[in-house]
């Protein structure tokens, strides 16, 4: 554990919670978990703030996972194949995360994002079929093919190589590639998303980079938020999920915008 105050511990307990919250309605709890650790953290190195995001993160993203699964349609083995790919994704941008600038990646995902909140409020019945119907339309073969590969290899890749937003991405494109409902959707992206996070993990807890005892308290708390935040998802349906998605999408946006304005 750190050396830091009482008020710095609750204080990141407290963003750990509202990220489990925001990561298990639609993604990008990072986008509020790794600035927290980051400004409470100011001291420790970088890789060792991302390592504990990580260890941190997973807990929160299996307590919705389970939550999910428990009470909305989900597709468990294509959700399992989609995330083994992911897993072995994630492991692979961890490896390459030091080699490559994240000055050149911010633009990329900023225009994509913009054109992502651009095609969805444009789009207002994307992601809005009744609950269930993802699971009961066919999926042709080259869908399940393009969401094991784009999906879960690409996206996967991109949590370990840079990873703000990748739940969101996940659950964009869940919806987009496999035609599902915004809430079966992130339900699918939790189980995808515990494969990245242990994916990543894993390489970080070789390196040495992860501060478990920090981590484990706060999880707690992320735990607690995931779980609240599926709830809610499943309670209050795809309108609820579609408004929270769009939000995140332009913090992130911002985030990255000031980022690159201060890099």
């Amino acid at each position: 554990m750190p050396d830091i105050s009482l008020t710095t511990l609750i204080l990141l307990c407290l963003a750990a919670a509202a990220a489990g919250w925001i990561d298990a309605v639609v993604g990008g709890g990072g986008l509020l978990l790794l600035p927290a650790l980051l400004l409470g953290l100011p001291h420790v190195p970088a890789a060792h703030v991302l390592g504990t995001n990580k260890a941190v993160a997973i807990v929160g993203t299996s307590g919705a996972a389970v939550t999910y699964l428990r009470r909305a349609p989900v597709r468990v083995g294509l959700a399992v194949r989609v995330g083994l790919t992911a897993l072995a994704g994630s492991m692979t941008g961890a490896f390459f995360a030091a080699g490559i600038s994240s000055d050149v990646l911010r633009p990329v995902i900023m225009v994509v994002l913009l054109g992502v909140a651009a095609f969805v409020m444009l789009r207002p019945a994307f992601g809005t079929a009744a609950a269930g119907d993802g699971t009961d339309r066919p999926v042709t073969r080259a869908r399940i093919i393009t969401a094991i590969v784009l999906v879960g290899g690409g996206i996967g890749f991109y949590d370990g190589l840079f990873g703000p937003g990748t739940g969101t991405f996940l659950v964009l494109a869940l919806t987009a590639v496999l035609h599902l409902d915004l809430v079966t959707a992130s339900a699918t992206a939790k189980i995808v998303n515990v494969c990245t996070n242990a994916g990543a993990l894993a390489m970080f807890a070789y390196q040495g980079t992860v501060l478990w005892q920090l981590a484990a308290v706060m999880a707690v708390f992320n735990l607690a938020g995931g779980m609240i935040g599926a709830r809610m998802a499943l309670s209050r349906g795809s309108g609820f999920v579609r408004a929270v998605l769009l939000t995140v999408v332009f913090s992130l946006v911002a985030k990255l915008g000031f980022d690159q304005w201060n890099a």
